[in-house]
């Protein structure tokens, strides 16, 4: 599907990708995008995504505290609204 179709077609596009299929964007006869479905992310995701990462060090905790303690200090409590 060209870009102009794209545009000027956007309900129909999202319908078909709702739909399950994967459209490719053209511009001047050159693919430039697929489209596909949206993944629903889940917290198996996340687990995989950070398996093998190293556990945050005693510093990286340091940090966020003072981060916490600049932002507290200039604005408040931060998580309060949450």
């Amino acid at each position: 599907m060209t870009a102009t179709e794209a545009s000027r077609n956007f309900s129909d596009l999202l319908d078909a990708i709702e739909h399950g299929e994967t459209v490719t964007i053209t511009r001047g006869n050159h693919p430039v995008a697929e489209i596909g479905p949206a993944r629903r992310r889940t917290g198996a995701d996340l687990r995989a995504a950070l398996a093998g990462i190293p556990e945050p060090d005693d510093r990286f905790a340091d940090d966020i505290a003072a981060a916490v303690a600049l932002l507290e200090s200039q604005h408040g409590d931060p998580w309060a609204d949450a």
